[in-house]
């Protein structure tokens, strides 16, 4: 990604206002909340989550947090079973993600929960953070504000550090408090311990009254795509071809730049005519979803660069062409 962007810096006292307005344009903000600073788009722009991954460096679209300022917020987005209830009504706000089933209508990009069918939240305690959000009115979305691979932040200076040219605002609350991520737990059966971290297990298990699961990963999958999450969840129902250049009469296609000779309208869908990568991240999982429920027994994709965000997007389209387990 090249650094075009002037990064300002803003003090926390006077930001909500220019940081909504900024995210709300599909800007990319980095902010404090108790755990460390976040880098937050727009959780329903998937453009403005598709140039949050490339800011990352090497990006991978793996789920990211919906953050809310209330739990009324988040039913909007998440279905809360019993469970759920409890833990949020314990540790909410605070530095706790719930892994939920997606309620209907989920405003939430479906590039930001990686096309499956549940979506990470959480109320997070910073009154900076929480400014910002009910600002904005709608879920941010946010991974830790550094480049991939890097320490997360804890202060405006280290965000400023990794991402000077790459984001468009630091608002700067000073140093956090917490200093690590949040503990994710799932949700959607049995309660699972996803990631341990700034709320401690033995405290979640005393409201819960029975001990966390642990997360069990599955042979032939190498990780998990999130807390909880298995890349067997990418593949649609349909077979998957890669680097199509031409089209078979059974087959749908997923077409990038000019479409392919032969394509029928009902059952091609674009990821950027016009040949741009921010464009189709944010398209993709949508229109392979589409394309799925069209019936076609395969769908065809053309091929797609490998640089930039085309790295992330052919490693998901690799995944969805493998071979399933029996």
């Amino acid at each position: 990604m090249s650094l075009i962007l002037t990064t300002k810096t803003v003090p926390a006292a006077a930001a909500a206002r220019p940081a909504a307005d900024c995210l709300a344009a599909g800007g990319l903000v980095a902010f404090p909340t108790e755990t460390v600073y976040g880098l937050g788009a727009d959780g329903t722009n998937g453009k403005a989550i598709a140039r949050l991954y490339e800011a990352k460096g090497r990006p991978s679209f793996n789920p990211l947090i919906a953050h809310l300022p209330t739990l009324e917020a988040a039913q909007r987005v998440a279905i809360f079973n019993e469970t759920a209830l409890k833990l949020a009504r314990a540790f909410w706000p605070g530095p706790l993600t719930l892994v939920l089933p997606k309620a209907p209508g989920c405003p939430v990009s479906e590039l930001a929960t990686a096309g499956l069918d549940t979506v990470a939240v959480r109320i997070p305690a910073h009154p900076v953070a929480q400014a910002i959000l009910q600002a904005l009115g709608r879920p941010i979305v946010a991974p830790s504000a550094n480049r991939s691979g890097h320490v997360s932040p804890t202060t405006a200076a280290h965000v400023l550090h990794d991402l000077d040219g790459r984001i468009d605002l630091i608002v700067d609350g000073g140093p956090v408090s917490v200093g690590v991520e949040s503990t994710i737990v799932g949700c959607s059966g049995a309660p699972v311990l996803l990631r341990p971290g700034g709320t401690p297990r033995a405290d979640i298990e005393a409201v819960l009254g029975v001990p966390l699961g642990r997360l069990e990963t599955i042979p032939g999958h190498d990780s998990p795509l999130a807390p909880g999450m298995l890349e067997s969840h990418y593949a649609p129902a349909a077979a998957v071809r890669l680097g199509a250049t031409a089209l078979n009469a059974d087959e749908a296609l997923l077409a990038f730049g000019e479409a392919l000779p032969g394509a029928r309208p009902q059952r091609t869908l674009n990821l950027s005519p016009r040949g741009d990568l921010i464009e189709a991240a944010a398209n993709l999982f949508g229109h392979l979803r589409a394309l799925d429920e069209t019936g076609a027994q395969a769908i065809a994709v053309m091929p797609i660069p490998t640089h930039g965000l085309g790295e992330a997007i052919n490693d998901r389209l690799r995944r969805a062409a493998a071979d399933r387990p029996a």
